[in-house]
Order: structure tokens, then sequence, then C-alpha cells
């Protein structure tokens, strides 16, 4: 877009720190940006004292790759003096660029070529198109040229054309290149919407002007003229495939910044459609033409601003064209852009709030752009819509405009201030859209939600939002884009685009509320009966629907704090909760879920379900029915609505494990949960699924083990036991591996002989197969034999295929028998992924004495990596610790292994002084691991 820099400038950026660490460029730099009639004149003086051909070219890789490469280092240091505006970069960037062509140019015909009286048929335009052709370049961006000739092209022009590439490929850029004529460009612009769109932007670097004037009447009289209809639509296709080619979401956690969701390519995409049926040259032009406001106009300008630097900073540390935000680059850019960490946030989920803050206008610039074409009927409304429309009856205040919902009479409108939330509850009740005029109407007087924000109907409009149409994600997104809630509730203003720096995480904190709530009305208009059978079997009973969204929508409105968000949720929850019309009692529970919200799932994950003092634990938290099944409902939302592929079969297992044995706590009385009733209901599963097996041979299998072993296994995982044991020869190993469709996991069983470090030596096994394990058991028979039940999961999160399983058996065999040193072998395995690098996890250690009956809880949180639980297991043997069972909980690249141990004389460590000096080891034991993986 060739707009003056004086007429696209944004408004001054916040304060930045900004390190100085490029070179000085040199005057042979600044001589090519400044003044590059003059550095082509000095060149070309030169190169005409000189016979041959190839040192032409010689004299212009050297002077010209100096000279480009002192200015880049100039454009890239006058990028640090202003690191959050890069239009001024991009099109400083494209004037070099030109230079460099120019320069091109002028040796190739006055030089190399030299054609003092051309004919009509030698007459040559070199056009800049795309990108290029907007005066628009990031560091390492393509140079595309169109060479422009009347007819066939001549052997002269042949020549030059060839001379040029040459030289500019000796500098290094990459050149895309066509040689057309007038009457090729229009042929091919009907047949490829990328040349056509490439056309539109085309622009005069140098050569015969009028050829490219007649390119410009021919193109919008023989091609755009009477072609707007169909234009759009290829472009709105086009970014509609390219937006599902980069996952659909404008909130995924690494964000093409170029051609994701609200990206550079979206507001390229508006400039394209406004100059083919307008031919505008700026988007200044659309706010005269009256498809923006002027605040929507500056919108962009900030947007388009702000994306720019960012890419410019992607080329810059790449040394390349590159654009997608990985994690690695996420926090390269927030330094080099000035954000510093603050408040309990790191820089760089300030810089990516600001970012998915920009893309979510980005999407409302676009909603509104399109819109108005509809309006003017310029974009076709889609098919269904134009056969099946019919007015709908709308109530008194508002109207229907090409099936969008607008306002009759805006002084009416905003006199009460209520009717900017009623007309969100009239969208969703009609099904209609809100018309972008009123979209702007709101969004021009978000103040005035200041006067209701105490006021009763204020209230139940935004919670019958919630609880009467169906569908309230519709609604909480649409308020959400247009500042509606964070200006209703201004506790919401601070997580609206909160990024959270982890792979864990897939939404923005407000997007992922929003897919909270969606994913409970899903399961109340009956669409997830099969995936989550218990959480739909609740909502059919008698529960508080209003208590229920209301902490769903508050749950997470604590994050971004130094202070655990669960209590500074509650706290909030406290004052927000009657605002919107609940009675005390319902915003005593919504309070309580709001502190409670991460205990069913903390509980489930983190702790064994199998000991009775876990449910215990947890009934008495929880302590009656209708807080159970409320939280339960809560819970599965939150980690459904976390990303695609969190919740899994594991995570419903346990969560209605963890349910149905608190509700029989709850209804039954805590007594009924205990170790002898559970022992002789196993003991008994286990006779009959062993049935074939003779009564002595029984006798030996349900003797030989101690009561936790009854309460930790399946009956399914006690039967192969119960084979791998019989007449297991000594100094032998059997194992069994079988997909577990519970576990989300394969079921690694191992039998042999007791002997100290067991479970470290088998971690170490499975870390050196590449498996991740997920929960794992081990327990020592009254015989002295061992028994070890790992469940592993493949790099890809999944259980290993049938057909991998016996080259699996065999290495995990050749490693157990000694064949291969786990420690050494791991040196080489044990590396945390480079995008991955940049992820704080500080370790907490917590050793817990109350929460089982028998061992030692001690819970490692920290940064996970595949030889973790192998050192912290090796650790713990090292000081006699044995290790009962291993509970794993990952969240992405964080992990929290939770150990249930004794000491060597199976105690509990009750001495303060044995858990500092063991929490020393361990810690020792995480740093050693994690400087070997950063190697």
């Amino acid at each position: 877009m060739t707009t003056p820099a004086s007429a696209r400038s944004a408004p001054t950026p916040d304060p930045v720190t900004t390190p100085a660490t490029t070179p000085p460029a040199t005057d042979a730099g600044r001589a090519l940006l400044e003044t590059p009639d003059l550095f082509c004149e000095a060149l070309l003086a030169e190169a005409r004292a000189l016979a041959e051909p190839r040192a032409v070219r010689a004299l212009f890789t050297e002077r010209v790759r100096a000279a480009r490469e002192e200015a880049c280092a100039l454009l890239a240091r006058e990028l640090e003096d202003h690191p959050r505006k890069g239009l001024a970069t991009v099109q400083t960037q494209a004037r070099l660029t030109d230079a460099v062509v120019r320069t091109a140019h002028a040796l190739a015909t006055q030089v190399l070529h030299p054609l003092p009286n051309p004919t009509d048929g030698e007459r040559l335009a070199l056009l800049a198109v795309g990108g290029y052709g907007r005066a628009e370049m990031a560091p390492h961006s393509d140079v595309d040229l169109l060479f422009l000739t009347p007819w066939k092209i001549t052997p002269w022009a042949e020549s030059v054309i060839e001379s040029m590439l040459y030289m500019l490929w000796d500098l290094r850029l990459k050149v895309g290149h066509a040689s057309r004529t007038v009457k090729d460009c229009i042929r091919l612009g009907r047949e490829d919407y990328t040349i056509r769109t490439a056309l539109l932007e085309h622009r005069l670097i140098c050569g015969h002007a009028p050829l490219e004037e007649e390119l410009r009447e021919r193109l919008r009289a023989d091609l755009f003229h009477g072609t707007e209809s169909e234009f759009i639509e290829a472009k709105l296709d086009e970014r509609a495939a390219r937006h599902r080619r980069q996952g659909g979401q404008r909130y995924v956690l690494e964000p093409n910044i170029k051609e994701g969701k609200g990206g550079l390519r979206d507001l390229q995409t508006l400039y394209w459609i406004a100059k083919y049926l307008h031919g505008v040259d700026s988007v200044r032009q659309l706010v005269d033409l009256g498809m923006f406001t002027a605040r929507e106009y500056d919108t962009f300008l900030q947007a388009e601003d702000f994306l720019w630097a960012v890419r410019c900073h992607l080329h810059l540390i790449a040394g390349r064209a590159s654009d997608q935000l990985t994690f690695d680059a996420q926090v390269e850019v927030a330094r080099r852009m000035g954000y510093e960490d603050r408040e309990g946030r790191r820089g760089v989920e300030i810089f990516m709030q600001r970012y998915f803050r920009h893309a979510t206008r980005v999407g409302e610039l676009t909603r509104i752009f399109l819109t108005g074409l509809e309006a003017r009927h310029v974009k076709r409304a889609p098919m269904l819509q134009r056969i099946f429309r019919r007015r709908r009856k709308v109530k008194a205040g508002f109207v229907s405009e090409n099936n969008r919902l607008n306002v009759v009479d805006a002084k009416a409108f905003l006199a009460d201030p209520l009717n900017m939330l009623r007309i969100f509850e009239e969208a969703l009740r009609t099904g209609m859209l809100i018309h972008p005029d009123a979209m702007r109407l709101v969004a021009a007087n978000l103040k005035r939600f200041e006067d209701i924000r105490e006021d009763r109907e204020a209230g139940r409009i935004f919670l019958d939002l919630l609880l009467k149409h169906g569908n309230p994600e519709r609604a909480l997104r649409r308020m959400n884009e247009l500042g509606v809630i964070a200006a209703f509730i201004p506790e919401f203003e601070p997580v609206v685009a909160m990024m959270q720096f982890n792979v864990y995480h897939h939404y923005t904190v407000d997007e992922h509320t929003i897919q909270c709530i969606s994913t409970l009305a899903q399961i109340e208009r009956g669409e997830l009966i099969e995936e989550l059978p218990l959480s739909s079997r609740i909502l059919e009973e008698d529960v508080n629907r209003r208590v229920l969204y209301a902490a769903l929508f508050l749950h997470d409105i604590g994050k971004g704090r130094p202070e655990d968000h669960a209590i500074i949720g509650a706290q909030i929850a406290r004052r927000v909760a009657p605002r919107l019309g609940l009675n005390a009692e319902e915003c005593e529970t919504v309070e309580w879920l709001v502190r409670h919200h991460l205990l069913m799932s903390d509980m489930a994950q983190k702790r064994d379900l199998s000991d009775p003092r876990t449910l215990r634990d947890f009934a008495k938290m929880v302590r009656t029915k209708k807080r159970l099944d409320l939280l339960t409902v809560l819970t599965v939302c939150d980690i459904r609505g976390v990303g695609p592929g969190t919740w899994n079969n594991w995570k419903a297992q346990l969560i209605r494990k963890l349910y149905r044995d608190t509700a029989t706590a709850l209804e039954a009385g805590l007594e009924a949960v205990n170790r002898e009733q559970r022992q002789d209901e196993a003991k008994r599963a286990l006779r009959e699924a062993l049935s074939d097996w003779e009564p002595r041979a029984l006798r030996q299998e349900t003797a030989r083990h101690y009561p936790p072993y009854w309460q930790g296994l399946s009956t399914e995982t006690q039967a192969v036991f119960a084979r791998l044991l019989r007449d297991l020869p000594e100094d032998s190993i059997r194992i069994d591996l079988h997909p577990d469709a519970d576990h989300d996991a394969t079921r690694a069983c191992f039998a042999m002989a007791d002997h100290p470090g067991i479970f470290a030596r088998l971690s170490g096994a499975l870390a050196l197969v590449g498996a991740n394990v997920v929960d794992a058991r081990t327990y020592t028979t009254k015989d002295g034999l061992a028994t070890a039940a790992f469940w592993i999961q493949d790099s890809d999160g999944s259980p290993y295929e049938a057909s991998r399983l016996p080259r699996l058996r065999s290495m995990i065999e050749r490693i157990l028998r000694g064949e291969v040193l786990a420690r050494e072998a791991l040196k080489d395995r044990d590396k945390i992924k480079k995008r991955e690098r940049e992820f704080r996890f500080p370790t907490h250690i917590v050793f817990d004495n109350e929460g089982s009956e028998i061992y030692t809880i001690i819970e490692v949180d920290t940064r996970d990596r595949p030889g973790l639980l192998y050192d912290l297991a090796r650790a713990l043997a090292g000081n006699s610790i044995y290790i009962a069972s291993a509970v794993i909980a990952t969240y992405g690249a964080q992990v929290v292994d939770t150990f249930y141990v004794k000491d060597m004389f199976g105690l509990k460590l009750h001495s303060k002084a044995r858990q500092e000096t063991l929490e020393k080891r361990l810690r020792a034991a995480i740093a050693e691991g994690a400087e070997r993986a950063a190697s």
C-alpha cells in the first residue's frame, strides 16, 4: 500500500527498552538508501571503464552487496529505535530494493546491452508486483518482478532480463520474476486469481512508463470491471482455506504472523478488495468511501504497524524469511520489542497478549468491512440464506437490515444503556448477526457500561445470555471482541487476550473461558452424551445452572497476578456474583467452586486414587453431593477447554472413578472407603477371572500380595501378573505389553526378583526406548518378587501400535539384561526441543505425610524432559527410598511426578532433616539433567 509515511503513522507506542546490538552503517549504505541516483551514477562511471561483462557484474556484486548489507544494518538499528512500529522499516526496505533493482537495470541497459535508439517493440518496463509492488518488504521478503514488453520479447530484452537476474542472484536475493506482454497479463489474470492479485498491486520501478500506464488502464477496463463479485468471493474462499491450514483459530499457540487468522494477510485482503472495487491507493480512502470510520482506520494502522514490526523482528532473528511465531522466537521478539517481566507475568506473555488483541481487532475490522460489502450488494450472500431468507420479527427499537440486527434510532438506543446488553440477547433470540453499524455504536460507547454495572436488570440480562438461548458462546465471543464484557465486568479486562506461555494451554484465558462455556452448552444440548456420559447425566438431574455457568465464567478471572489465581479468583467472584443477581447461597457456592476449581483435577491426576486416604480427604473437602456434581462438570469443561486432545479416556476414567467413589463415601459414609472391603472384593474378582486355575494355585496367588496391591490395580492387570508370576524362574524377567484403552496408553507389566532400585531401572529402560510414562505402580510380594506396571505412550502421546510392540519388547529386554547402560545411553537422547527451551517452570518439591496412611507422598513439580523420571527414581533409590507408586501428570512442558514412598524400614519419612537432604538430592538430579538436556 503506497501511502505516504506521514499518512500512515500510528500512535506513539508504549515506552520500551531497546538494546543496541546492530553495527553502524557506512557511507555507502547510507548513499544507497538516501541518494540512490548518485550511487548509481558513480557505479555506472566505473563500469563504463571496464571492457569485460564479467568484470561489470563483479563490480556490481562487490559494491552493491557491501552497500546493501550496510544499509540493511542501518535499517535494523533504526528498528531498534521504534521496535513496535514496523511500517517505516518495511517501506524503507522497499525503497532500498528499488535502488538495487534500478542500479542493476541501469548497468544492464546502459553498459552491458546499450541500445541508443530502441524500436517500439524493444520497449521494456520493469514492475514490482505483490508485496514489493505495495512497497512493503520485510528484511528477507521475496523480490517479485514483472518484465513488461509490448509484444513478443526481443533478443535485446531477453539479454537485459538475463543480465539483471544474474546480478540480483549474485546478491543472494530471492527473486520471483515473469516476462509478459500486456495481453499476456490480461489472459493469465483471468485464469489465475493469484496472478490477478499480484497485478492489482503492480508498481513501476523503472523503464518505459507508457507501457505501465497501458497495463493499468487495460487491467481496469478488460479484467477488473464487471468481475468484482467473483474476485471478492475468490479472495474470501482463499482466506478461509488459509485459515484452515493455519489451524482455524485466532488463538493458536504458535501463530503465523502473515498467514494466520488476524494476521497481515487478512489486512491485505481487505485492501485488495477495496482496491479492486474502488481503485484506492491507500486504506485512508476507505474512510472517505464510508467503509471505515476514522477510529477503525486508526485500528487498522495500529494493527498493521505492530504486525509488520513483529514480522521484521522475526526475519532478523532467523536471518531468513520467517513468519511463524514459534515459542523460542516469541521470547526473542518480546525482548527486542521491549516487553519486560512484571507483576508475576513474563514479558513474552505481555507481548503475546498485545499480539492477540491486535489479531482480534483485525477480525472485527474484517467483519465490519465484509458486512458493508454485503449491504452494498457487492458480496453475494450465502446461497442458503438467499434461498430461505425470511424476515424475523424483532423487538421494538431494533430492525432487520440484510438479515442483520440493527438499531432503529441510535439516540434512543443509547438513552438506556441496558440496550447495549439487550442487543446481544435479541441477536441470540432471533438467531441474527449484529449489523456492523450497531457494533460500531456499542464499541464507541463502552463508557456507558459504568452506569449499569450494579444494575439488577443488567445482571439478569447477562446471566440470561448464558442460560436461556442454548449457544452462549456466540454472544460471549462477540461481546468480548467488542470490549463489552470488560466494560461491564472490569475485573475480566486483564485476562482478555492473555496468553499463558506454555505448550499446555492452547488458548488465551478469555478464549479458554468461552470454550469451557461452549462445552457446557454442548453437554446441555445433548451433543456429548457418548463422550461425556457422567457430565451429561449430572446435568439431566437437578443442578443449579446459574451457579455452574457463573463459576465457569469466573474460574480463571484471577490469572495474570503474582498470587494463586484460584484464591484471587474466589475473591473476585465474591464481588461479581452478586452483581449477576445470584443469591447469598449461590454466591457462596460460586466462590467455593472458583477457589477449588483445580481440586478434582489435581486429586485425579496427581494422587493415587486406590489409596483410601485420597478419597476420604477429597470427600471431606467437597462435603456434599451437590458440590461434587457441580465440581465434576466444571472440571470436565475446564480440561476440555484447554485445547484439542487434552481430554482423553485416561482423564475421563480418573474423573469417573474419583466421582463414583466419592459419591459412595458421601452417601454411605466415609467408613465405606476402607482397605479390607476393597481387598476382599479384589480377591473375589480375581478368583472369577482365573476360574480355570486349580484351587491351590489360586490360594497361593491371593496370599502372596500385600493389601496395597489389591487396591492399586484392576482385576485384568492382576490376572496378567498372576500369569507372569506363576512358576517364575530365578533371575528371570517376564514382560507383558498390551494396549489399555482406559488409560489411552500401552500397559507394560514386569515380573522379576525384587532388588533395590528396580523402579529406576525400569524407568531408565522405558526412557531409552522413547516411551513417556503416564502412570506407574510397583509392588513387592511376600515371597520376594517384584511386580511393576507402567502405562506408557509414544512420542505423539498415543498408545503404541500393536505392530511396534515386539520390537519395543526386544529393546526393553536388552536394556534390562544390562546390554545397554541407561545412564550413559540417555545422555544423547535426553534433550529438550529447541522451540521449547524458553519455557520456565520453577521446581517445587513437597513432602506430604498426611495424604496417605502408609506412605509419604513426594510431589515434584518441574520442567519435563525425557529422562526426568529416571533421574528422580535414581536419586530416590540412591537414598534407600522404596517407591510404591508414581503418578505422572503432564501439562505440556510441565510435569508433576508424585511418588508414594517408604524408607528402607518400611516407614514414612517423618524426619525434617531427612526430607531436606532428600530434597537437595532431587533438586541436584533435576539441575544436572536439565544442564545435560540443554547442552
